[in-house]
């Protein structure tokens, strides 16, 4: 006659829940971070660009120049135009970009105008 089978080993059901305990804990933490905060860009008719002079207006054409003033800006030199301007603009920055500029040509007028401290950059087309 067979012994028969009374207990339940539970070990490797164990392991199994330590391991995925294990695996909440590390990828936990990775689920706090948060990415870029954007704000939606204001929506802006091009009457009010023309009524408002105090807002800073950049140009970015089809093959990825800046324009302010009707004079072209050297990419290394845009956070000092905007640094020099932005005490005679002081309702913020308006960008108005071509439909073939580059994504990264924006993004660095936009990141030249945060650094020296201008908090209110809308994009127009």
């Amino acid at each position: 006659m067979r012994d028969s089978f009374n207990e339940i080993n539970i070990t490797p059901l164990t392991d199994i829940f330590l391991v995925l305990l294990i695996i909440m804990m590390v990828i936990a933490p990775l689920l706090d971070q948060q990415g870029l905060n954007l704000a939606v860009p204001e929506i802006v008719n091009e009457e009010q660009i023309v009524k408002d002079s105090k807002i800073m207006n950049f140009s970015v054409t089809a093959d990825n120049k800046y324009i302010f003033n009707d004079m072209e800006i050297a990419a290394a030199d845009l956070e000092k135009t905007v640094a020099r301007n932005a005490k005679n603009f002081p309702d913020g920055l308006l960008i108005q970009v071509d439909d073939n500029a580059e994504h990264g040509a924006v993004v660095k007028l936009m990141d030249s105008a945060r650094n020296v401290g201008v908090t209110s950059i809308s994009l127009a087309r």
